[in-house]
């Protein structure tokens, strides 16, 4: 079923004020506290000049897919088909400025047409974001530990770097 860009679309609301009462609250309520941060950075219109020399006319921008996929591995999933635990999700759709979360198969599809020049782009954008930070925090050193194995380490997680 085909849906126009009026009917998915919809104004990001100001960051709810928050009051420690008895409330219903969803699952994925937290996303309250990352809305402002992803504010005060401009993740979104950064995100948009990442693809800005793409084809448009698509229902869902694909700035807002690629936020999807931020929102869905800060919330602990992996896999694509995982997105339908927080399909109904007020707060996901909230932050997404959406009323309604794209399919798999749009996800899917949308990560598909992904050039070398968008992702050149986005990891520029991650690059001057996580510079940037490091520059205001003056930090007077910074430890950066590579020890992603992809190795089976067969239960002994020591010594395996090396192998």
């Amino acid at each position: 079923m085909k849906h126009s860009k009026k009917s998915i679309q919809r104004k990001a609301h100001a960051v709810p004020r928050i009051r420690f009462e008895r409330q219903q609250l969803t699952s994925f309520a937290g996303l309250v506290l990352v809305q402002p941060f992803l504010a005060a950075i401009d993740f979104k219109a950064g995100l948009t000049h990442c693809f800005r020399h793409t084809r448009a006319g698509k229902v869902y921008g694909r700035a807002t897919i690629f936020l999807q996929l931020v929102i869905h591995v800060l919330l602990g999933y992996r896999d694509l088909r995982e997105s339908t635990y927080y399909r109904d999700d007020p707060m996901v759709k909230r932050l997404l400025g959406l009323n309604r979360l794209p399919d798999v198969s749009t996800l899917s599809r949308m990560l598909k047409e992904a050039d070398a020049k968008t992702v050149d782009k986005l990891r520029g954008l991650l690059r001057r974001l996580v510079t940037d930070r490091l520059r205001k925090l003056a930090l007077p050193r910074v430890t950066l530990d590579f020890d992603g194995s992809v190795q089976s380490t067969r239960r002994r997680a020591e010594g395996t770097a090396g192998v």
